[in-house]
């Protein structure tokens, strides 16, 4: 272990180092690296699809993040409330919750809003059914759970970033290390 010094200008550097076989080498922690290139012989609708999960997971991330948020400010602010405090209080939440993003959800595409499902689930670490039954009930979870089966879905789904959601797994780290 040595230390290097690095004078460039007006400024010095202090670099950790490491002895290797008498020689000291400078120990310089790089950031990450990335590489966005498919591999080569990748099928162009393998590519269109990448591409455009991509495009739907950057899309998504801030609404799912802003869930996330409105979600844990709410839950600080229903605590040791009185139940029909805490619905009044939901019921105007989802008013205005509905009024800011109603125009931003009619526009998603099908894929954007399973994507959303997930994210929320990812950021929140509840499933929408879950967040559903807590804040509008039982029944409406149930009701809102049998149409999203209808379409193949449920929001009983756990985000699996090592498993199925792993591609989104891996955009959203780029994206949260600064990658846009």
């Amino acid at each position: 272990f040595g230390i290097i010094l690095s004078t460039s200008a007006q400024k010095l550097k202090v670099f950790r180092g490491v002895i290797v076989d008498r020689d000291t080498i400078a120990h310089i922690p790089l950031n990450d690296i990335y590489i966005l290139e498919f591999k080569p012989g990748t099928k162009a609708k393998e590519k269109r699809r990448k591409t455009r999960l991509f495009y739907n997971v950057v899309k998504m991330y801030p609404y799912a993040r802003s869930a996330a948020n409105i979600l844990d400010e709410y839950d600080k602010k229903l605590v040791g409330l009185p139940k029909n405090t805490q619905k009044a209080m939901m019921k105007e939440a989802e008013k205005s919750i509905r009024k800011q993003y109603t125009a931003d959800i009619e526009r998603m595409t099908f894929s954007q809003g399973v994507i959303l499902l997930k994210l929320v689930d990812r950021e929140t670490g509840k499933t929408t059914y879950h967040i559903v039954d807590g804040l509008r009930g039982a029944f409406t979870a149930f009701f809102y759970q049998t149409i999203a089966r209808i379409f193949k879905l449920n929001l009983k789904d756990n985000y699996d970033p090592n498993g199925k959601d792993k591609e989104i797994e891996q955009i959203v780290r780029l994206i949260e290390d600064g990658y846009n």
